[in-house]
């Protein structure tokens, strides 16, 4: 079981463990002796799978581009009209406000709203608002990536944002790597130093980037030896 340091500091939960309860930030970084990264996450509404390629909670279309209320600058609290889709209670906490001009705010929490419904966000209190919002502007609403990770379907709806080195249970934290040499499913036959990325046809794995897929898709690695499809491989993963 690796132990992770930063900053020459012990770090309290280590690799291969689960939790209950946050004992990180989400999105915390970790290391390894061996130079290996981790972020800390919770994991979505499905165990997490080791070897699998995880993805950030899946984009909802109908919390961007909607309009946020009149406010002042230095405010902390931001309140806007949700497209037809609800929000469960603290679904965008840690996650990221973007608004007009270029501004982006980190978002400490907020309650439950319907289809419809004016969600009222209270913003960081070290991250108030540094432009007044007109009544016009338009918002962003994505969560924070490590929030509800969940293994990356064949047709993303979501970031890569790590790859599950063992079982994290539905709802529990716990850590996902980022880079370093780690053990990843494959699809296909990649040959060494060949980048890869998510998979296509299979959840949770990797594919050969080719100049389709690199149009939609990101390098998440590279392959540390010749890949077996339907195997789980060393990847020398550059996600983060």
């Amino acid at each position: 079981m690796p132990t992770f340091t930063q900053d020459a500091i012990s770090i309290g939960q280590d690799g291969f463990t689960a939790s209950v309860t946050a004992t990180q930030s989400l999105g915390a970084l970790a290391k390894t002796k061996d130079g290996r990264a981790f972020r800390y996450c919770k994991a979505g509404v499905a165990d997490l799978v080791a070897g699998n390629v995880v993805q950030s909670p899946a984009v909802v279309t109908a919390h961007l581009a909607i309009t946020p209320l009149t406010a002042a600058i230095g405010a902390l609290q931001v309140s806007a009209t949700l497209g037809a889709a609800a929000a469960a209670a603290g679904q965008y906490a840690e996650g990221i406000l973007g608004l007009d001009g270029g501004y982006a705010h980190c978002i400490a929490g907020h309650g439950a709203v319907l289809s419809g419904g004016v969600i009222t966000l209270t913003l960081r209190a070290d991250d108030p608002l540094q432009v007044a919002l007109p009544g016009t502007f338009k918002a962003n609403l994505i969560a924070n990536p490590y929030n509800g990770v969940i293994q990356i379907p064949a047709v993303a709806t979501g970031q890569a944002v790590g790859v599950a080195g063992y079982i994290i249970p539905a709802g529990q934290y716990g850590w996902v790597q980022v880079s370093g040499l780690a053990s990843v499913l494959v699809n296909g036959t990649p040959g060494l130093n060949v980048a890869v990325t998510n998979g296509a046809t299979a959840a949770g794995s990797v594919d050969v980037i080719t100049t389709t897929n690199l149009v939609t898709s990101r390098v998440i690695g590279y392959m540390a030896q010749a890949g077996v499809t339907g195997k789980a491989c060393l990847v020398n993963l550059c996600i983060n």
